[in-house]
C-alpha cells in the first residue's frame, strides 16, 4: 500500500512516476508544531520556509514534593500550559489566518493533546478544517525542527504486505 501527503493521488499513465510527482509538487501548507516545551508556527512553499514564528514558554516540570505541594505545582503546571497554549492560538492565528485561502492544506506535529488544545480557540476553526493527515512526531519545537518538517509531511509511506 501507498500513502502519499495530500491525497488523492492522480491515476493516470506510469504509476511510479504519478507518486514522484505528486509528493514533489510544491504545494502551500502551513505547520503547527506544538509541545509542552515549544510551539513553531510556519508557512511553506514545497519544502522552503516563507514565514514562520516560534516559541518556548514556560512549562514548570514535575516534581518529587508530596502532598499539598504536588497538588499545587500540577495546578501551576496546568494554568502555565493554558497560557503556552493561548499564545500558540495567538501565533496561528496571525501566521495562518491571513493566508488561508492560500493555503492548500495546514499539517500537525508534536503532541496530538497540545494540538487539540490550540486548536479549540474559535479563532482557528478554518485551521482546523484545513487540517490533514495525523499528528506527526516531532521533538521539542525549535526553528531547525520547523524548518526539517516539510521532510516529514511530505513523505510517502509505503507498506509491504507479507509474499505468500
Amino acid at each position: 500500500m501507498i500513502a502519499v501527503p495530500f491525497p488523492p493521488l492522480p491515476e493516470s499513465g506510469n504509476a511510479l512516476a504519478n507518486v514522484v510527482q505528486h509528493a514533489q509538487r510544491d504545494r502551500r501548507i502551513g505547520a503547527v508544531l506544538v509541545r509542552r516545551g515549544g510551539w513553531a508556527v510556519g508557512v511553506f512553499v514545497g519544502s522552503e520556509l516563507i514565514d514562520s514564528k516560534v516559541g518556548r514558554p514556560y512549562v514548570q516540570g514535575q516534581t518529587k514534593a508530596g502532598g499539598w505541594s504536588q497538588q499545587r505545582y500540577a495546578r501551576r503546571r496546568g494554568q502555565q500550559a493554558t497560557q503556552a497554549y493561548a499564545a500558540t492560538a495567538d501565533a496561528v492565528a496571525r501566521i495562518l489566518l491571513p493566508r488561508l485561502t492560500e493555503l492548500e492544506a495546514v499539517v500537525a506535529g508534536g503532541d496530538r493533546a497540545g494540538i487539540d488544545a490550540v486548536l479549540s480557540d474559535a479563532r482557528l476553526r478554518p485551521i482546523r478544517d484545513k487540517l490533514t493527515g495525523p499528528v506527526l512526531p516531532t521533538p521539542d519545537p525549535r526553528l531547525r525542527v520547523l524548518q526539517a518538517f516539510p521532510d516529514q509531511f511530505r513523505a510517502v509511506a509505503i507498506t509491504l504486505n507479507e509474499l505468500a
